[in-house]
């Protein structure tokens, strides 16, 4: 069986672009979320994108081979939310096991597609989102004492999430967008009790997010202080994603390949969104930042965040493919 952590020694690995732009593209309706499955569920079901896995598959398989066939070597399962803490918006909590199921055939159904007329490794990425809460502050200004959420809860909520993903056949798990590290570290920690329970070896990628030109996340880490907070993880990469452009992530990319012991991953927004919420950034002017850091040996996953389309990926593999990974230590 090919090892990524081998392939990642030799050369530089492409990551997809948002699925949550694309899945937009498709303006679906809300009957179009509920499918005839849900057709009389009792709650609004529109913008749960993570359930399309069950109601609209064949969109999420035709997003996954588009950003295969743009270059990408690792796709992300449609599962950002797909945890019970989430879900719960949707009143849905039943269903996690369920949608990380579907999603990771989904995404196996595209590789397996991909794969009839080319031939390279394809990894699939079981994608583990933030949650909607946090667990080192308050979301109440008046009483900063106040957790919406507890560690142990959120690991119970994790263990959950990531047992489905591992036992459906996922390659990795990326633990991402991660805007406070007490979250994440609930993640790894309830990860790292699976992976001994089930005997496996799973890679496990971290991507935290800086908030904004602060240089630091939501919970008020440096990239330094976050990286220092879970590289006890036993993980194969620490990056940054999301909130940010490429233009704007520059400084912390560069401290992240300056301190880091393992392989560095980033995958930008497409710029800062706009007035109306959209990502301007061009592929061609994201692909040459990107460019820049590979030249400078910086990084050893690349990929897009919200705003990238398979069009983004694609010029981001014609500038950065030809360099040599960066070296771990």
């Amino acid at each position: 069986m090919i090892n990524i952590r081998d392939i990642l020694k030799e050369r530089i690995l492409f990551l997809d672009g948002a699925m949550g732009t694309m899945i937009q593209k498709h303006k679906l309706t809300e009957e179009d979320y509920r499918g005839e499955e849900f057709a009389d569920y009792e709650h609004s079901v529109k913008g749960n994108n993570d359930l399309l896995v069950l109601t609209q598959p064949e969109i999420i398989r035709k997003i996954h081979l588009d950003f295969l066939n743009a270059g990408s070597d690792i796709i992300e399962t449609n599962t950002f939310n797909a945890s019970k803490v989430s879900m719960a918006d949707y009143h849905m909590e039943d269903l996690v096991k369920r949608i990380n199921l579907e999603a990771v055939k989904v995404a196996q159904e595209a590789r397996n597609i991909f794969l009839l007329s080319n031939n390279k490794p394809i990894f699939i990425a079981g994608a583990i989102g933030p949650t909607n809460k946090t667990a080192s502050m308050s979301p109440d200004v008046n009483n900063p004492g106040f957790r919406a959420i507890t560690f142990d809860e959120l690991v119970d909520n994790y263990t959950e999430q990531a047992e489905a993903l591992i036992s459906a056949g996922v390659d990795l798990l990326l633990v991402e967008t991660v805007f406070d590290t007490l979250n994440c570290k609930a993640a790894l920690f309830a990860i790292n009790q699976i992976k001994e329970l089930m005997g496996v070896d799973i890679p496990v990628m971290v991507s935290g997010t800086i908030t904004d030109n602060s240089g630091r996340t939501l919970s008020g880490q440096t990239t330094e202080a976050f990286y220092n907070s879970v590289i006890h993880g036993e993980i194969l990469s620490i990056g940054l994603n999301c909130a940010l452009g490429a233009d704007q992530m520059r400084p912390y990319v560069s401290e992240l390949n300056r301190i880091s012991e393992v392989n560095v991953s980033v995958y930008p927004n497409a710029g800062l969104p706009n007035e109306f919420g959209e990502y301007d950034d061009s592929p061609e002017h994201m692909a040459a930042v990107l460019k820049g850091w590979c030249q400078e040996g910086w990084l050893n996953i690349v990929g897009g965040c919200c705003g990238t389309t398979p069009d983004h990926i694609k010029k981001i593999v014609e500038e950065c493919g030809t360099f040599k990974p960066r070296i771990t230590s």
